[in-house]
């Protein structure tokens, strides 16, 4: 890796870093503006702000398995920002498109292991309803995942059509011999 491959990575980690700190701030926000009940009405009928603690994974999916549970997600989540790692060392610079995805995702999975490691839940507090439909409460971590994710996503679409069209078009173009 050249010295400039090496700058643009680490400005992507800045970036996941800022992500993080944005992530931390808000939950810090949260705790002291609206733990005891307080909810945030910032667009009526669509988004509060109300404070939730996530002892599970997304959606409070596996929270009755106790202090087992927090470490055992804990260990999962740390494997996971490992490997996020990994792949953002090995993805080429010039795949702008993959290095921000893996960036937001590192910022999101380390923005919640750090609550669950250091209180033992995650602090949730954007809360998104329409009518009757009420999507469970969320953070700026989880929205760095889904993001992330869905980029990773498209572009795995992408390539698989680029890689398509590529192989159409070397079939159609004749050769000569």
């Amino acid at each position: 890796m050249n010295k400039k491959e090496f700058f643009w990575k680490l400005g992507y980690l800045l970036a996941s870093g800022a992500v993080f700190m944005i992530d931390q701030t808000t939950k810090a926000w949260a705790v002291r503006r609206l733990r005891f009940g307080d909810i945030k009405e910032v667009i009526p009928g669509f988004l509060n702000f109300a404070y939730a603690q996530n002892t599970g994974v997304a959606f409070s999916m596996l929270d009755d398995h106790g202090n087992a549970g927090r470490w055992g997600l804990s260990v999962v989540a740390f494997v996971a920002a490992t490997l996020v790692l990994y792949f953002f060392w090995k993805t080429p610079r010039s795949d702008d498109r993959i290095l921000g995805a893996l960036a937001l995702l590192l910022a999101g999975i380390v923005g919640n292991v750090v609550d669950r490691a250091r209180l033992g839940f995650v602090i949730d507090f954007i809360d998104v309803q329409f009518g009757n439909w009420h999507y469970p409460t969320f953070n700026v971590a989880d929205t760095a995942i889904v993001i992330g994710a869905g980029i990773l996503i498209i572009d795995m679409f992408l390539s698989k059509k680029k890689a398509a069209d590529e192989t159409a078009n070397n079939e159609q173009t004749p050769t000569n011999n």
